[in-house]
């Protein structure tokens, strides 16, 4: 459902956050039915002359579990996995003596709120012109996923003499 076009001025950009809300339940609701979680990371897009300009938000995700790639000229797609991990705060050894375990061995929590997005994720970006999948930049800095998409650049006309 979610389209680069509908993020520009005068295509639908005050619906925004409309678009965001049923990108939300649809996400919520095709969740519920999997036993494999899923969230939507959340991405800026801004358009320059010359290129599309994405800034999205993964905290905590390693690059090796972030995969973007063309499936066709005109549609990117962004997607991965995290898994949850946890820092203890009691040195390893060092838990109490009759703490509940589960079958690793490790001891088992009861957890009073999950809020952090873990699962499978995927964004898929429709561009509105063509662009140039051989020149595409890629970083990860600071758990923001910033990717350059330039746009393929007119086809300028050549005049032929005829010798």
């Amino acid at each position: 459902m979610s389209l680069l076009r509908a993020n520009f001025p005068g295509s639908g950009g005050d619906f925004a956050p409309l678009f965001r809300l049923l990108d939300d339940y649809d996400d919520h609701r095709s969740s519920r039915n999997q036993s494999v979680t899923s969230f939507s990371p959340r991405f800026d897009i801004r358009e320059s002359e010359d290129a599309y300009h994405f800034d999205g938000e993964l905290p905590g995700i390693s690059q090796k579990d972030i995969d973007i790639e063309f499936s066709d000229p005109q549609t990117l797609v962004v997607k991965g996995h995290t898994e949850r991990e946890y820092q203890t705060s009691e040195p390893e050894g060092k838990a109490k003596e009759g703490a509940k375990k589960s079958d690793d061995g490790k001891p088992t929590h009861r957890f009073w709120a999950s809020e952090r997005s873990v699962g499978e994720f995927q964004r898929v970006f429709s561009f509105p012109t063509p662009v140039d999948q051989h020149n595409v930049k890629a970083s990860l800095k600071n758990g923001i996923l910033a990717i350059q998409v330039p746009k393929v650049s007119a086809a300028s006309s050549k005049k032929i003499t005829i010798e």
